[in-house]
């Protein structure tokens, strides 16, 4: 199948990107104050690319200040779709829980150093139409490490959580070793999602920090794979002429595949990434924010 939109008709979001970006925005590098995220974020659901956009996510210590900015604690705002997350673990579950009842809650990701811990606490607290996703420092995913939390995450409702990038280079990691998460969780049918550093769609060393970059293409690339080196491969691809066409030759079950395994990533700009994909032909440019205003 193709993802570029077809000449006929309106265009719209193709599958392979639709709720893909979660929406980072008070989350560093873009440290949007609250008070603005909660418009711009309400102005890019209202967009012709909403398809895209995923809930605004919202740390566990910010949520009195975002129902003040949304106007959730008097009711006067439409209610709005936030993601939970709480990088202080477990402990944090039930009063994040408590505090959030003015929005609707769309997920919650839980930062743990004990997965067993994490699902005991999603089980007891987290309502059952309300989705998860666990994240362990990437220190304990080395070695045996990973194989032994991904198994405790299979066999429990929750999805996985890696970080691909940060504000240090050290917060980023090499192509080996996301390859291994990738394809530790393709080999289980475990879904995931990403945070951080993959704001544009090809890998890439950025210019100003000298941080390595992967692209969020690669790595919905890289998701239908089950052979470490292969998807390391992909990941290692700089070309976004290469990557455009591999996704355009993408049929609907790989596509359903991968995005049943990659299921979002968080990024602090929703521009950047549909700027992209519109820049190498995947996406309309009438459905970026620029042409949206």
């Amino acid at each position: 199948m193709s993802t570029a939109p077809s000449a006929a008709g309106a265009a719209s979001v193709p599958p392979l990107f639709q709720g893909l970006f979660d929406d980072a925005a008070v989350f560093p590098p873009g440290n949007l104050p609250v008070a603005e995220a909660v418009p711009a974020h309400r102005a890019h659901r209202a967009a012709r690319y909403a398809d895209a956009v995923g809930p605004l996510l919202c740390g566990a210590g910010r949520l009195g200040e975002l129902a003040a900015a949304a106007g959730a604690a008097d009711g006067t705002g439409p209610r709005l779709r936030v993601g939970l997350v709480l990088p202080g673990g477990s402990s944090e579950l039930g009063p994040a829980l408590t505090a959030a009842a003015p929005f609707e809650v769309a997920g919650v990701e839980l930062a743990t150093r004990d997965a067993h811990e994490a699902v005991a606490a999603l089980d007891l607290l987290l309502p059952p139409d309300v989705p998860a996703a666990v994240e362990l420092p990437r220190e304990l995913l080395r070695g045996d490490g990973l194989d032994e939390v991904l198994d405790v995450l299979v066999d429990s409702p929750y999805r996985a959580k890696f970080r691909t990038g940060g504000v240090a280079a050290g917060a980023f990691p090499d192509e080996a070793e996301l390859a291994g998460f990738l394809t530790g969780c393709a080999q289980r049918g475990l879904p995931y999602k990403c945070t951080a550093g993959l704001h544009h769609a090809v890998r890439h060393t950025d210019p100003v920090t000298g941080f390595e970059h992967h692209g969020f293409l690669n790595v919905l690339l890289a998701a239908a794979e089950t052979d470490p080196k292969a998807a390391a491969d992909i990941l290692a691809e700089r070309s976004g002429p290469v990557l455009a066409e591999a996704v355009r030759t993408l049929t609907d079950r790989q596509v359903t595949v991968i995005r049943n395994s990659f299921t979002a990533f968080g990024t602090c700009s929703i521009a950047e990434p549909l700027d992209d994909l519109a820049a190498l032909g995947l996406l309309s440019p009438t459905l970026t924010p620029q042409e949206d205003r």
